[in-house]
Parts: C-alpha cells; structure tokens; sequence
C-alpha cells in the first residue's frame, strides 16, 4: 500500500513507482492492460493512493532489484488532475505554498526521516551519558534572552482591556494573574534541573517573535539545551564537540539512503561534508584572534558586508569566513565580550569578555550557543544592576545562588539548524514540516 509517485505504460503494460513514506525507494508495480476494468487504470494517476495485490520478482529492467507483477489493485484514494505534486520539478517557494503536501515529496520526506532520526540521536546521547530528560514550561513569565521579542499568552478580551491609574495593562484578571508568554528557551529553569539532578536536558519547542525573515529563523522552532552541573568551559568544549559528531555520525550509519538521495539532487558536497565534520578535531578560537584573523582577512581585499572591530556581535558572513575558508572545519569560539552576550555568563578574570563557547560550522554559521554560567550571586547581582534589568520576575532564579550554588554550564542548539547541515538543505523553512515565519501560520 501507498501513494502513486508516477505511471508510464507502453503495449498493453503500465509501470508505477509506488511509496508509502518509509524509505526514498519507490517500489515498481508491474501491470498489464488486459487484466485490470478500465475505469481502475484510469483512477491511477499521480498522488493517488492504491493497495496492491501480487508476487514480488526479481526485476528484468535496469534501475531496480525487485517488481511486483500485479494481480489485484485496489484505489483507495483516488486524485483529481489538481494534485500540487505532478511529476515535474517544483521550486522550494512553490512547495511553501502547499506545505500540507510536500511531505509527500522525495526531497521533504527524506528530510523528515532524517529529522526523526536526529531526535533519536539526541535522546540516545543524552541517555547513553547519564543526563535526564527535563521538561520546562512552554508559558513563562521570564525573558531568558532580555531581547523582549516574545508571543504573548492571555485570556484578555483585548477589544476591553482593562487597565491601571498609569494607562498600564492590569492583568489580575487575567489567567495567570501576571502577564507571561511562550518561552523563547528553556535554559533558566534547566540550570534549575541541574542543581538538582546533576546532569538534564531539554527538547521542545521554543518561540521567538522576531520579524526576521532570513533564511536561519523561524518564530516557532525546536531547541536541545543541555544544562550541568559541575562543568568548566573545556567540560563544556568538549560536551559540544562530542555530542555534534555523535549526531553526524548517527545520520551517516543511519539514514545512508535519504542522505545519497540529497547529496545528489540537493547538495553534491554533503556527504564529504558531513563525514568531514567527523575526521576533524573542533578548532577552539577566542574571540580576540578571531577578530584579529577577520581584521588580517580585510587588509588582504577580503570585503565584508558587516563591520568587524573588537565588540562587535559577529556576522553569519564573519563566522562562515573563518570556518569554510580560514580553517576549513568547525570553530568553537570562546570569550566573546561581555556587552554583547547574556547576563548569566560567567565574567572572566579580565572583567570585559565572558565565557562563552558557541560552535561555528560550514554553511550554517553559529549552531551551538553556550557558555559557563556564573555561579557567584554577587557577581550575577552586578551583571543585571549594570544592564539595568528587573530583578523582580528572577528571584526563582537567584535563588539557584544563594542556596548551594555550584559552577554549571549548558548550551542550545537549534534543531532546525542541526537539520539544515545535516540534510544541506538551504533554508530553514524547508527542515520542519510547517514553518511559522512573519505574516505566515498557515496548515
């Protein structure tokens, strides 16, 4: 059983290309003419879905190892001649259009079975190593990146919002009392989990309402981040290198057969890539030789469309530059400077870069962010006085430092991006079954 990628026929004999979605190998059902009503043959058109019923053969042709000849066909769903998905090339913009079909596609259906595989991964690793598996809240009233692009939640009727003596929004009448959102990561109440349990993780979804429309975002997206207790930032290098390798390395043993499909019609450097990721030892890079190897790059003709001074929040173009072109493998770049990452990084003794450790790769750019988290109450109080930030909203969170606190890093690693490298696909609308992007929430 399954659906009808295509159907050719010449002198009283039909060939179709059957899938059920399992593998990227279509099968080929063998019919002849003679033995089917008119009507059915007819009904066998693109997309329709059939049961089959006949004798698996070794196949005389080129381009299969087995057929089945047909004895009986049953069309279980027939498929009118506006079916999105005829056999003919279709461009990735055109299959956004019809999301709630593309799974259907050879290319989307190899991708979705890689991602299936890579969540397999990543809860195999994390169990193999001794991490549990922690859920944190998907509402929340706390902004763990202090960015305030976040969806908001309520039950308000917002045609009658009530509100305070100062023209403020009053939420005591709301659902939860106070105004909260969809959590845009779940790292706060991880570290949580790690002072507890040793050892957690965090797989969900995660949401960010940002009105960006690149192709690396998405508003609504999955993310893994790992949280432990105990670590230090070459811990914390080494968690990250480890556990990236063991994902590539999973879908190369794993999904052979979707991945030579892609590096053939998708992306012809994939497979080297990809078993490129596994010969190679991570560079580790700080930031300040980063900067000075990017400021060399520039004096040699290199153009840039972003500045690259010293501070400055690198560019996906900066990060691209020095691991495709500069190294040529995969960067860890470490203590970036203070102003322009979180305030729950840890401060190095130099008092202006913080201990951060995000991994670079090709293609993609930053896909891992991650850092030693400070444990030190004091020095976490400074940080969010200087930035100015309310305490209010993170007494839950402090409180991880006043009472038995420990040194602890974590990292978060998008999903989507994990995909995106590891399928080549180039956009990351097309690595998760229906984006949600500005201006867009359709199926």
């Amino acid at each position: 059983m399954g659906w009808v990628r295509s159907k050719r026929g010449s002198k009283g004999i039909f060939f179709i290309a059957l899938n059920d979605g399992s593998t990227i190998k279509n099968v080929q059902i063998v019919g002849e003419d003679q033995n089917f009503d008119e009507e059915t043959v007819k009904l066998i058109t693109t997309g329709a879905c059939l049961k089959v019923v006949g004798t698996l053969v070794e196949s005389p042709a080129a381009g299969q190892a087995s057929e089945i000849q047909a004895k009986e066909i049953e069309v279980l769903g027939a498929c009118d001649n506006t079916y999105p998905l005829q056999k003919k090339g279709a461009s990735w913009e055109y299959l956004r259009t019809v999301a709630h079909m593309r799974p259907r596609t050879n290319t989307f259906g190899a991708v979705l079975r890689i991602r299936h595989n890579m969540a397999m991964a990543i809860h195999t690793y994390f169990h193999e190593h001794g991490f549990y598996y922690f859920h944190t809240p998907l509402i929340t009233a706390s902004d763990c990146e202090g960015a305030g692009n976040m969806f908001q939640v309520t039950t308000k009727n917002l045609y009658d919002l009530k509100k305070d003596d100062q023209g403020k929004i009053d939420y005591s009448d709301d659902f939860f009392g106070q105004q909260v959102a969809l959590t845009v990561s779940g790292q706060l109440e991880g570290e949580l989990g790690a002072t507890a349990l040793g050892q957690i993780y965090t797989f969900g979804p995660t949401f960010r309402a940002e009105n960006s429309n690149t192709p690396r975002h998405l508003a609504e997206f999955w993310m893994i981040e790992p949280e432990m207790a105990f670590y230090d930032k070459t811990d914390l290098m080494d968690l990250e290198e480890d556990f990236i390798k063991y994902c590539v390395r999973w879908a190369l043993d794993n999904c052979r057969d979707d991945l030579e499909f892609l590096n053939k019609m998708v992306d012809k450097t994939l497979l080297e890539r990809l078993e490129g990721v596994l010969k190679e030892s991570f560079v580790r890079l700080p930031y300040t030789e980063g900067i000075e190897i990017l400021q060399e790059a520039i004096k040699n003709g290199k153009k840039f469309e972003f500045p690259c001074q010293w501070g400055d929040d690198l560019a996906s173009e900066h990060e691209r530059y020095l691991v495709e072109e500069h190294f040529k493998k995969p960067v860890i770049m470490t203590d970036y400077p203070k102003e322009i990452k979180a305030f729950y990084m840890k401060l190095n003794e130099d008092g202006k870069t913080m201990q951060g450790t995000d991994v670079l790769f090709p293609q993609i750019g930053e896909i891992i962010g991650g850092s030693v988290r400070e444990e030190s109450y004091d020095k976490l109080m400074a940080e969010i006085n200087r930035r100015g930030m309310e305490t209010e909203k993170l007494e839950w969170y402090l409180d991880t430092r006043r009472w038995g606190s420990c040194p602890h890093a974590g990292f978060g690693l998008g999903f989507e991006r994990l995909i995106l490298f590891v399928t080549g696909m180039q956009n990351i609308r097309d690595v998760i079954p229906f984006p949600r992007t500005p201006k867009n929430c359709e199926f």
